[in-house]
């Protein structure tokens, strides 16, 4: 469609009005940059110059608000609640500014604003992981545990890397277990995960076996790993039991087959199978140690699929016990410790043997079995060994002793496999 301007004054009319509409837009563009500047200058002149420019702006308001509140040098938490309203009444569904305002009311002590706050802004987004944390964490301070409870859990539900911290503030003003448990923790493996890991820290055994009965209820599929901070507490604390207990449980959670150890023997992989190490009831290599090469050699072993294997440089009389398994044991019971051996032009005379390391009063002691160096096959090693009373667990190491003569540097390879500590009868004992 085609508008013919009939006269020279309409013409100037329309010129008129399309410069004084270009007028307006261009001052509204200008007007909004520098709002946006001095908002972005992030201080109070800027943020009431940017609330001046743009007074219907609720993010201008809003910035105000939080300035008066979160300022350490001139808080104003009246003038935080009246930009803060303002910014609401611009935009009431804004979840942020609702609990802003909660968090000023609070600090002035008007709870009961504080807790409608919070409920605007629930309303506002019901599904938001930071507004049930935030009103739940407020409920926990004012001592309403059934909603604070409640309130958190969704936000964990939401967001469960919030799991961690939601355990241990729930736990600190109510220690039951059980009720954390059913109120605040949703049934999730990686949630029960961390709240077990937050027991570590303070050691708490019982609370700590309760989540874990609860995780495995729940079948999940697990890695054993993820559990070895657990185990390793249980041990620390001396539960032994439990901890063996524990890590079968894992074991199973985790699919591991069986590691097809002799019967009866307290240590778990002795064949180094599974390939599983690093902490618990697994073998655990240390760092690595100048001079000695540690690793898995599925070519030479005594059977299975892979044996452990040594390598030394020659350029060390090296000091070696780094390679220990725990197990756990009976006291005043008889152990047979065997384990194969094999050895490839080791030097020294002092090859590599197996230790056994247990504490007794207080103090560390150990027994070493005879060593094995130069150039042998397959050789078992074997040595009986009887636990004190009141010892429940035990060390097996692969260990090599440092030679007679400082300069005396070890050389060559040595391979481990089939490693048991199976106890006896009296019948089963020979010299």
């Amino acid at each position: 469609m085609v508008f013919r301007l009939s006269s020279s004054v309409a013409r100037v009319f329309l010129v008129v009005a399309a410069f004084l509409l270009a007028a307006a837009l261009s001052y509204s563009s200008i007007r909004n940059a520098r709002a946006a500047h001095n908002a972005g200058l992030q201080t109070l002149q800027g943020y009431e110059k940017a609330a001046q420019l743009e007074s219907g702006n609720p993010l201008n308001w809003y910035l105000l608000g939080h300035y008066w509140l979160f300022n350490l040098e001139e808080p104003d938490t009246g003038r935080a609640i009246s930009a803060y309203r303002t910014s609401l009444a611009l935009d009431p569904r804004s979840a942020n500014t609702w609990m802003d305002l909660a968090a000023a009311y609070e600090s002035q002590g008007d709870l009961q604003e504080a807790r409608e706050a919070f409920s605007q802004a629930t309303r506002a987004y019901p599904l938001s992981a930071e507004v049930s944390w935030r009103y739940g964490n407020f409920l926990l301070r004012q001592g309403d545990l059934p909603q604070a409870f409640s309130e958190i859990r969704h936000a964990v539900e939401v967001d469960p890397q919030r799991a961690a911290e939601a355990f241990s503030r729930s736990w600190r003003v109510d220690p039951d277990i059980q009720a954390i448990l059913d109120k605040v923790l949703p049934p999730s493996a990686p949630v029960y995960l961390d709240a077990i890991r937050e027991l570590d820290f303070s050691e708490e055994v019982a609370p700590a076996l309760s989540v874990w009965s609860r995780l495995v209820m729940l079948h999940p599929h697990l890695k054993l790993g993820d559990v070895f901070p657990f185990i390793d507490m249980l041990l620390r604390t001396h539960h032994t039991a439990e901890a063996r207990r524990v890590w079968d449980q894992a074991a199973n959670l985790a699919g591991l087959q069986p590691p097809g150890d002799p019967s009866g023997s307290v240590l778990w992989d002795g064949g180094f199978e599974t390939g599983v190490r690093g902490g618990g009831f697994s073998w655990v290599f240390a760092p690595s140690l100048a001079g000695v090469q540690i690793t898995l050699d599925t070519t030479t072993k005594h059977s299975g699929n892979q044996s452990l294997r040594l390598g030394f440089d020659g350029k060390r009389n090296v000091n070696f016990s780094d390679v220990c398994h725990f197990a756990q044991v009976q006291p005043n019971t008889t152990y047979r410790l065997s384990g194969w051996l094999r050895t490839q032009a080791l030097t020294t005379n002092q090859g590599i043997r197996f230790r056994l390391i247990w504490r007794e009063n207080g103090q560390a002691t150990s027994l070493d079995t005879s060593d094995v160096h130069g150039t042998q096959p397959w050789t078992k090693i074997e040595m009986p060994w009887t636990s004190p009373k009141d010892v429940q667990t035990v060390q097996v190491c692969i260990s090599r002793n440092p030679a007679d003569e400082f300069n005396i540097r070890i050389q060559g390879t040595a391979w481990v496999d089939d490693v048991s500590l199976v106890p006896q009868s009296a019948g089963d004992l020979k010299p």
